[in-house]
Formats: structure tokens, C-alpha cells, sequence
């Protein structure tokens, strides 16, 4: 696990899919799922094109009957086009468990988990909701749900 986190770091694809017995990413924060090494290769391919120099700095491995999980802070700054946002120039920084799942002693699947609001927040999608832009983003956003929630409020006080 490893030898695969600093391939992944180094930016070495095909030493990062020979890894697998068959190619297969599950990120659970997004849904996204990159299955065969086609797939895996396209992952790639977007998250560096997003974040060049996109690496993870590995805090602890967990071993399991048919799993090791990896838990790693995710270090990358956003220098090119991430889906249809364009580059920020913002550096992110995340905690990450990787779940590697093996059936007997082939990799199968790497399963990430992690917080996206934090990304979003870090490259200045999100804010706080308690906070004067986050308020305001909310009411621009969703007017109906706020307006609703007003009129519940405005009910309540009444009773």
C-alpha cells in the first residue's frame, strides 16, 4: 500500500494500476465510480489536469481481514479546469481514508471517503452557513426553501 500511495504521488499510472487485479475507484463523496483501467486512467487524467501537483502524505494504515485502510491528508492546488470550474489557484488540503479492498491477496477496489463541503470551502465555493455570505448565498440560492422556513417561523411565533 505503500509502494502504491507514492506511485500515486510520483504521478507513476501505470505502476499505480498494475497494482489491481482489475482497475476500480469508488469515491463516495461525489458517487463516482472508475471502473477498468480505461476509467482509472480518465481519473487520473482529470484530477492532475485539475491539481498538478495533487499528492497524499499518509497518516496511518489499518489492516483488516480483506481490507487495508489508509488514512492520508490530501495536499493539491487547483491550477487547471475541475469539471466545468476553472482554476482558483487555491491550495487544498484534506483528510482522506482510502479503503483498499482485496479478495485473497489481489487489490480489487480503492474506495475513497472524504468531505467535499471542505474542498468546496477551501477553493471559495462554500461558505459557512452561519456566516453574512453563506446567509446570502443561501437566500440567492434558495429562496423558496428560506422563504418557506420564514413563513413556518413566522407561524410559530403566532401560536
Amino acid at each position: 500500500m505503500r509502494e502504491h500511495l507514492e506511485s500515486e504521488n510520483a504521478h507513476e499510472l501505470d505502476r499505480t494500476i498494475a497494482a489491481f487485479e482489475h482497475s476500480r475507484y469508488e469515491l463516495m463523496a461525489t458517487g463516482d465510480v472508475y471502473d477498468g483501467e480505461e476509467a482509472a486512467r480518465g481519473s487520473f487524467a482529470e484530477s492532475r489536469r485539475a491539481f498538478p501537483d495533487q499528492r497524499n502524505e499518509l497518516i496511518a494504515l489499518h489492516h483488516a481481514d480483506d481490507a487495508v485502510i489508509a488514512e492520508v491528508e490530501i495536499l493539491a492546488t487547483h491550477l487547471g479546469p475541475l469539471r466545468a470550474l476553472p482554476p482558483t489557484g487555491r491550495v487544498v488540503r484534506c483528510r482522506m481514508s482510502a479503503h483498499f479492498l482485496f479478495q485473497d491477496d489481489r487489490l480489487t477496489c480503492q474506495r475513497g471517503y472524504f468531505d467535499q463541503l471542505t474542498i468546496m470551502h477551501q477553493l471559495g465555493l462554500a461558505h459557512d452557513s452561519s456566516s453574512l455570505a453563506g446567509r446570502l448565498t443561501t437566500l440567492v440560492s434558495h429562496p423558496l426553501i428560506i422563504g418557506r422556513a420564514a413563513a413556518r417561523r413566522a407561524s410559530r411565533s403566532r401560536s
